[in-house]
C-alpha cells in the first residue's frame, strides 16, 4: 500500500500531510527516508518525526458536534447526566476539545488526538472561537467598546476580543463575540460584567471551521483538509 494511505489509514495524518512530511524528511522507513508514492506494509518500521508507528495503534478520528442545551462537555459524568461523548458512535476513546456549558449549544470538536487537543486549548494559541450571543435589553456602544478592549473578571482582564453588533432593540440585542481563550462561562461573565446578561449562547466557529448546515443534536467526521485546517492554525 502506499505509504500516505497506509499512515491515513492508521490515523497518523492525512494523505497531503504525509507527503509534505516526506518532503521534510520527517517520515522514515526501516532506517532510510521515505520517498513519495513508496509501497510499505505492517513488517515496515516507520518513524514519523521521531515516533515509532505501530500497525495496532489506536486510530485516530475526529469528529464534530452540534451541542444541544442540557449535554454536558466531558467524557463522562458522575451524576449520571449526558456527555458529548455519548452522543457520538465510535468505539475509540474521545474526549472533547474544550469546553461548552451545560445550557450553551453549537460547535465541539471530539477527537483522541492529543497533539490536536493541546494545539488549540494551548494558553498561547491564537485560534478565535465565534460565538452568537443574545443579550437581555440593548446593547450600548460603551458595553461593545469595553467586550471589544477587554473585562475585568474575578480571575483577571480578558484579552481584546472581536465583537460586532447584529442587531439592538429594547427587549433582546444580537452580536457576534470572537475570543481565543477558554476561560469558564467567559462569554457569560463578560456580558454579564457590561450590564447585557446572556439569554442564548451558541458557538459556530472555531478559527473558519464552521458547523454549517450540522443540525443540533447531530455529529459528522471532519474531513481530512478540516483536520489538516486545524493543525495549520
Amino acid at each position: 500500500m502506499r505509504i500516505n494511505k497506509y499512515l491515513s489509514s492508521l490515523g497518523v495524518a492525512s494523505r497531503r500531510e504525509v507527503d509534505r512530511l516526506i518532503d521534510e524528511g520527517q517520515i522514515q522507513v526501516n532506517g532510510t527516508d521515505a520517498t513519495s508514492g513508496m509501497k510499505v506494509n505492517s513488517e515496515d518500521e516507520i518513524v514519523v518525526r521521531g515516533q515509532k508507528i505501530e500497525a495496532g495503534q489506536e486510530k485516530k478520528v475526529y469528529y464534530i458536534l452540534n451541542k444541544p442545551k442540557g449535554v454536558i462537555s466531558a467524557a463522562k459524568d458522575d451524576r449520571g447526566r449526558k456527555t458529548v461523548v455519548d452522543m457520538i458512535d465510535t468505539k475509540e476513546r474521545i474526549y472533547p476539545i474544550g469546553r461548552l456549558d451545560f445550557d450553551t449549544t453549537g460547535l465541539i470538536l471530539l477527537t483522541n488526538d492529543g497533539e490536536l487537543f493541546n494545539k488549540i486549548i494551548h494558553p498561547r494559541s491564537t485560534v478565535y472561537k465565534s460565538y452568537f450571543v443574545v443579550v437581555k435589553g440593548s446593547i450600548d456602544n460603551a458595553a461593545l467598546e469595553k467586550l471589544a478592549t477587554g473585562v475585568e473578571l474575578e480571575d483577571g482582564k480578558t484579552l481584546p476580543a472581536k465583537v460586532r453588533l447584529i442587531k439592538s432593540g429594547s427587549r433582546v440585542s444580537s452580536l457576534i463575540i470572537e475570543i481565543r481563550e477558554g476561560r469558564n462561562r467567559q462569554v457569560r461573565r463578560m456580558c454579564h460584567t457590561v450590564g447585557s446578561p446572556v439569554v442564548e449562547l451558541k458557538r459556530d466557529k472555531i478559527g473558519d471551521l464552521g458547523i454549517r448546515d450540522l443540525a443540533e443534536g447531530k455529529y459528522r467526521e471532519l474531513t481530512s483538509d478540516e483536520v489538516e485546517y486545524l493543525y495549520s492554525l
